[in-house]
């Protein structure tokens, strides 16, 4: 099991914003505590605790959280990106293909999650070749 938990303002509507734009399923809701899994993926837990809970570290607690990004892995980006466009989401990073072999775009989350919406691509030959990684 491999479990990523967010510090949310709300936790009800932050798993909500994933259920509704990218197919998680809410298991459990307290209020403070939110699980969440993906029927494709029922391994991994995507969680929400109320960031002032006395349950969070107090190191962070009450703090919004920066500098965080979740990856999701995709079979069509350019069917998400259009769809999620479509849906008034936030895009802070382009369509953009990279030249290591990621066909990548970012939107913003609540609580400032930033969520990097990526497919697998063929990598360009010249920048492997140019990293020391042609023939891997």
């Amino acid at each position: 099991m491999i479990g990523f938990v967010v510090a949310a303002e709300n936790p009800t509507a932050s798993a909500r914003w994933f259920e509704e734009h990218f197919g998680f399923e809410v298991g459990i809701d307290i209020g403070w505590y939110v699980n969440t899994r993906h029927p494709d993926h029922p391994n991994v837990s995507l969680d929400f605790v109320q960031r002032d809970h006395h349950s969070w570290p107090l190191t962070t607690r009450g703090k919004q959280v920066v500098g965080s990004l979740m990856a999701l892995l995709v079979e069509d980006v350019d069917a998400e990106h259009a769809r999620l466009g479509r849906a008034g989401l936030e895009i802070v990073l382009p369509l953009v293909t990279e030249p290591w072999g990621q066909r990548r775009f970012q939107v913003v989350a609540p609580d400032g999650l930033l969520v990097e919406v990526l497919q697998a691509v063929a990598p360009d030959p010249a920048w492997l070749a140019a990293n020391g990684l042609a023939g891997s």
